[in-house]
């Protein structure tokens, strides 16, 4: 969605006049993009004879910088930075909400004086419009209630009070004071001077977040995003990018490829990434679901087009029983969970109309495969993933 111009969404799905230039911005799934040349061109139809291909693989050759202290890679260029946002929804922009949009922001309240918001914007506006209802809706129960008592005392009846309701509260436009007003300052002519300075033009200080997860995901299966270590600035190999990713996880970091503790199938990245890597084979758009206590939320064509509709919580589960007594890592949901627990996540995301859905993913023991084949992405395909449905009954909503 363009970040300078009017947001609006009705329902689940976010609908506008902006909708056809949208599925054009973010026609392409992937950051790999295939060009198809021209049908009419002498060169086509020469190919065509052979039954070669002339579809031309573009491949973008994006640059992240490694930050082992976030446990992100970092996409400092507006360019990369806008091709991996608009083709797959990778990633999220450090001072925005997900979109990259900071400097957008601040554009509309420099020239657009507020008359366009972005989506950080229109989530402020209507977190400060719930705050005003709220309080409203108390001070309307308040003076019912002193209305109500007041009649019981004086043997009345009480007269009607309104008290507003989600459907029908408005937030009211702000009156201007009542009070006494201020002289006006005298014109002052240094303000005549300053307009015709031009204003400092606006640096992008906003870079694109990617988690350890959506980086290799870049790194390993696409091969478009180049990983630059923070202290050299220099490009990673795939193999010191694995360990890497690995080592971020392990407190203290180990000291040498051989400490045991290096070589573990039970390593957050692992887990996570299995799990990720699942999902995103399957087509889904997967972002971070924190903000409503679970793993991952699943997208079918990516936050633009839909909220949410499914909430992922990762789940490990150990093939050998020894292998959990002896592991370095306190992986979260590894021990048997409470139903208090499962029902509040479940909860907490049916309030928000997205399914809960509890992924299983098997680590392989250490004593079935060997510890080395950790050093390698070929232990990915040892790990099973299981998906389970969950759904919390509410007796309004389906009698039918």
């Amino acid at each position: 969605m363009s970040l300078i111009g009017p947001s609006r969404h009705q329902g689940s799905q976010k609908a506008g006049a902006r909708r056809a230039e949208n599925n054009r911005i973010y026609a392409h799934p992937l950051p790999l993009a295939f060009h198809a040349p021209d049908s009419a061109s002498a060169l086509s139809r020469l190919f065509s004879l052979f039954g070669v291909s002339s579809t031309r693989l573009d491949n973008p050759h994006c640059e992240g910088i490694f930050d082992p202290y976030t446990r992100s890679v970092w996409v400092v260029s507006e360019k990369d930075s806008t091709i991996l946002w608009r083709r797959g929804f990778f990633g999220k922009g450090d001072l925005s909400r997900s979109e990259p949009s900071w400097l957008a922001r601040q554009i509309n309240a420099r020239k657009a004086a507020g008359k366009y918001m972005t989506s950080e914007e229109i989530r402020e506006k209507r977190r400060a419009e719930r705050r005003q209802f709220k309080l409203d809706r108390a001070a309307a129960i308040a003076r019912a209630a002193a209305e109500a008592e007041a009649a019981f005392a004086e043997g009345r009846e009480a007269a009607p009070t309104v008290i507003p309701s989600g459907a029908t509260w408005k937030p009211q436009q702000q009156q201007p004071s009542q009070g006494p007003t201020l002289p006006e300052a005298p014109p002052d002519d240094s303000d005549e001077d300053s307009d015709g300075e031009e204003e400092e033009p606006l640096e992008n200080v906003e870079h694109l977040q990617l988690t350890l997860q959506e980086a290799w995901f870049l790194v390993w299966n696409l091969d478009c995003l180049t990983v630059l270590d923070s202290q050299t600035n220099q490009p990673m190999t795939l193999q010191q990018i694995w360990r890497a990713f690995q080592d971020v996880h392990s407190i203290p970091p180990p000291q040498s490829p051989t400490d045991p503790q290096a070589l573990r199938f039970d390593n957050p990245f692992l887990i996570h990434y299995a799990a990720y890597h699942y999902y995103r084979a399957l087509g889904w758009v997967v972002k971070g679901g924190i903000k409503f206590c679970v793993d991952f939320l699943l997208y079918k064509r990516g936050p633009v087009f839909h909220h949410a509709e499914f909430a992922v919580v990762v789940i490990p589960v150990y093939e050998d029983p020894a292998d959990q007594e002896s592991s370095p890592f306190n992986l979260p949901n590894s021990e048997t969970f409470s139903w208090t627990w499962l029902s509040t996540v479940n909860r907490v995301n049916s309030q928000v109309q997205k399914t809960l859905i509890l992924t299983y993913v098997t680590i392989p023991a250490r004593s079935r495969i060997s510890p080395e084949l950790v050093s390698s992405p070929a232990c990915l395909a040892h790990y099973s993933v299981r998906d389970v449905v969950l759904r919390r009954f509410i007796p309004a909503r389906m009698r039918d």
